[in-house]
């Protein structure tokens, strides 16, 4: 399905408020600014599935996965100015972050 290289970003995040619709919808209205960013092939925003098996961690508030064409472009991605923005604006909203990046074989 994907090309050689292709590099994927999957973001999760846990709100300071997980409770809180109005921080959740403020994160997401950020992300969606953020998708703006030119070297993001494609995105996703998504909340925990009604899931219930051993394996799946559905204890994040929002997940943030975006493809890239290469390390290159995600790394770009990181610099941007709409990036650091993000992260500027909306940082208060969350207490934890984990990133699991992958690489295309």
């Amino acid at each position: 399905m994907f090309e050689k290289n292709v590099f994927i970003h999957h973001v999760y995040f846990w709100l300071n408020n997980p409770a809180s619709e109005k921080d959740c919808g403020q994160l997401i209205s950020g992300l969606k600014k953020l998708s703006a960013a030119t070297s993001i092939q494609s995105f996703h925003i998504g909340l925990p599935a009604a899931t219930n098996r051993n394996v799946i961690d559905t204890s994040y508030s929002v997940s943030w996965l975006l493809v890239f064409k290469n390390k290159e472009d995600q790394d770009s991605y990181q610099v941007d100015a709409i990036h650091l923005n993000f992260v500027a604006t909306c940082k208060h909203l969350w207490s934890k972050v984990v990133v699991y990046d992958s690489i295309g074989l």
